[in-house]
């Protein structure tokens, strides 16, 4: 698989950059309501860009790297999107080896801002398991976590408080996943982690603006708290042995193994979204289908529904796709059922629930606004 644009695309587009921004005048950016003294913030994906704007809200001029839709896996820079990166303050990453494939590009841009790695005090799960054997998952609440503890980055990339936990959430360049699945977003309890080390890092940034981060940054916590409850009441109605789920490649990973969901398998058998499955594993894959009794295999917005419905024909069940697509590796356009993370996990959370034959409680009044 090709991962990333190669160095000697790079050179190009770095030489482009000055181009770039002799006919602009100044580096461009994708936000639409720039302010003026605010901090320019570049994110990577999508999850990632959303928890940074309800953290920084019109304090930072935010711009994302991915657009709804992209695959979190691998990503080709323009010369703007080199000559943004080079002007921000801040760059704000998924970490936990995801963006590995973004180094050069960094380097490139000339980049010397803070760079946050939000997945800095993340337990990493996932490495090399095969899920469809282990129906027992560790169904540890993170949400009662101590944010006060976590690490945030600094300027050089390595974070505060346990350098070598730091040294090592921050060191893409040789990373294979190996210490653990990279969409530490999926799950609320993840997410809630997330959204605090942002809240510190923009603070690092902007002090003036530290309560005022730390502000939203609870508040918006407030509701993964009640999203995370939830999902867990609802799922819990189902008995543990029919929490069953096929979907597109190993992208739910934390939001199955906090709500004891047994992941069966994978279209795609790899954390990558581009990967191509072997005759043997869809083979196997169909097999466990049968033997298990799954009753639907769940597509994924951002990867190609063909093959899903290709195994789904073949095990002789029923496909979710389109609308019906999970969330995973990015959220959706404005206006679709997963424009933002809660309304991607609301709705996950229900199309799953309804393949077993459940219909969802009502979502939390806190949370209706969001939908």
């Amino acid at each position: 698989m090709t991962r990333f644009t190669p160095h000697r695309l790079i050179a190009p587009l770095a030489v482009a950059i000055a181009a770039t921004l002799a006919v602009a005048g100044c580096a461009p950016s994708s936000s639409s309501n720039s302010v003026d003294g605010a901090l320019n913030v570049v994110a990577t994906t999508t999850q990632i860009t959303d928890f940074a704007q309800n953290v920084g809200e019109d304090r930072i001029n935010l711009t994302s790297l991915f657009a709804p839709g992209d695959s979190a896996h691998h990503f080709d820079p323009t010369p703007a999107d080199l000559a943004t990166l080079g002007s921000a303050d801040v760059l704000i990453l998924n970490g936990a080896g995801l963006e590995s494939f973004l180094d050069s590009a960094i380097e490139a841009s000339g980049f010397s801002g803070l760079k946050i790695d939000t997945s800095v005090g993340i337990t990493l799960s996932g490495g090399d398991h095969d899920h469809a054997d282990d129906a027992d998952h560790d169904d540890t609440d993170h949400a009662g976590h101590d944010h006060a503890d976590h690490a945030h980055a600094e300027p050089d990339g390595h974070a505060k408080g346990d350098a070598t936990q730091g040294q090592a959430a921050n060191d893409h360049s040789d990373h294979d996943h190996s210490e653990g699945n990279p969409h530490t977003w999926t799950s609320p309890a993840n997410a809630k982690i997330m959204v605090q080390n942002i809240a510190n890092g923009l603070a690092e940034a902007s002090p003036d603006n530290s309560a005022f981060f730390t502000g939203n940054a609870q508040a918006y916590e407030s509701k993964l708290d009640q999203l995370s409850q939830w999902v867990q009441e609802n799922v819990a109605t189902v008995p543990a042995e029919k929490r069953l789920v096929v979907s597109g490649h190993d992208s739910l990973h934390y939001f199955f193994e906090h709500y004891d969901i047994t992941f069966v398998g994978a279209i795609i058998p790899s954390f990558e979204d581009n990967a191509e499955p072997s005759a043997a594993e869809i083979d196997s894959l169909v097999a466990k289908i049968q033997e298990l009794g799954v009753t639907t295999i769940f597509s994924e917005s951002s990867v190609n529904s063909r093959a899903a419905s290709a195994i789904a024909q073949a095990a002789g069940v029923a496909v979710r796709s389109g609308e019906d697509a999970l969330f995973a590796d990015s959220l959706g356009t404005a206006g679709s059922a997963g424009e933002t993370y809660i309304q991607a996990t609301i709705h996950n959370t229900t199309v799953i629930l309804e393949s077993w034959g459940v219909s969802p409680t009502p979502v939390p009044v806190a949370l209706e606004s969001t939908m």
